[in-house]
């Protein structure tokens, strides 16, 4: 689905205030739902998380956290349920499995360790482990109380927020934050703004980390893409911002194309957008979660992006007293 705009208004719009009845009845069934006890992992589990639905940089997240656990010696292993795939319980193999049987960023987190999809976390748990993982990182699943969370990061993009603070349908919440709070243990706040910043005093007031993070383009690639005009198009949560990372690097954006989060592309989408660049003299530029799910042989740029840790210090050393002592990251629970 696509977000809608009164959604991330601070104060609820008439819109979101009909809905509000409807947003406490999810939002109380899925903070009962995380309230559970769930059965330990064979290994440590860390869910890279987020408190609401559209994208907040969780992926990223997840890549980054894996890349500072081998720096501190440890076999990582992805765990995600593979929305939008049709398979479960399998290792992901990138050069096998598509977008249609593992869902988009099963395949992105492939590339850097292994990955395994399962909608059964604790079974997932277990085969990540039989693959080696010392270490398990969970991709979403924060409200999943199926399985234990050594330690749990919910990611937040700092443009936004939370939104109006509202549960779905009235707002981007999963549940209200105040239930989401006792279950986390850091806030990774991406980007600038002031709704980040308010995310992380309240983090900060709790005992716990506030870390933040931005998404930086690949030099190489932004290099390649400035001055050139495109055709800009994605499908994650908010495509404004893949489409302002591409103004930032110098490409000329002359046309946009925004579809739904997770939208899986069919042969006529990718045809429309080739006959108007091509009218148009323009370049297909895409983010890396939509180009996995095109031909690999269409013609379409990518943009990567990496998370950059403000002081990965901090987090490095937290992660290492949790794996080694299990000690909370932050504060006694």
């Amino acid at each position: 689905m696509r977000p809608p705009a009164f959604w991330w208004r601070e104060a609820p719009t008439l819109p979101a205030r009909l809905l509000a009845p409807f947003g406490r009845l999810y939002g109380g069934h899925v903070a009962r739902r995380m309230a559970r006890a769930g059965a330990p992992g064979p290994v440590p589990v860390i869910c890279v998380g987020n408190v609401g639905l559209g994208g907040a940089g969780k992926t990223p997240t997840a890549l980054a956290l894996a890349d500072l656990l081998r720096t501190l010696g440890h076999r990582p292993a992805f765990l995600s349920r593979g929305y939008g795939g049709r398979l479960d319980g399998v290792p992901v193999e990138p050069g096998r499995h598509g977008a249609a049987e593992v869902g988009d960023e099963p395949l992105l987190l492939a590339r850097a360790a292994p990955t395994v999809v399962a909608r059964d976390r604790p079974a997932g748990a277990a085969l990540c482990a039989a693959l080696g993982a010392d270490v398990i990182v969970m991709d979403d699943g924060l409200q999943n109380p199926s399985l234990r969370k050594d330690l749990a990061l919910a990611v937040f993009d700092a443009g936004v927020g939370i939104g109006n603070g509202l549960a779905f349908p009235a707002g981007p919440l999963r549940a209200p934050l105040d239930a989401h709070w006792p279950l986390i243990d850091a806030a990774v706040i991406v980007g600038e703004g002031a709704a980040g910043e308010r995310i992380a005093a309240q983090a900060e007031a709790r005992g716990l980390l506030a870390v933040r993070a931005a998404l930086r383009p690949d030099p190489q690639d932004a290099a390649a893409l400035a001055g050139q005009p495109v055709l800009a198009f994605a499908g994650i949560g908010r495509p404004d911002k893949f489409f302002d990372s591409l103004r930032a690097v110098g490409a000329q954006v002359r046309a946009t194309r925004a579809f739904p989060d997770h939208h899986r592309y069919r042969p006529r989408d990718l045809s429309a957008l080739e006959r108007e660049a091509s009218q148009a003299g323009l370049r297909l530029v895409t983010t890396e979660k939509d180009r996995v799910k095109l031909p690999p042989d269409a013609a379409v740029t990518t943009l990567p992006v990496r998370l950059v840790i403000a002081d990965d210090g901090t987090l490095r050393a937290r992660l290492a007293e949790r794996l080694a002592g299990r000690a909370p990251l932050s504060r006694a629970r």
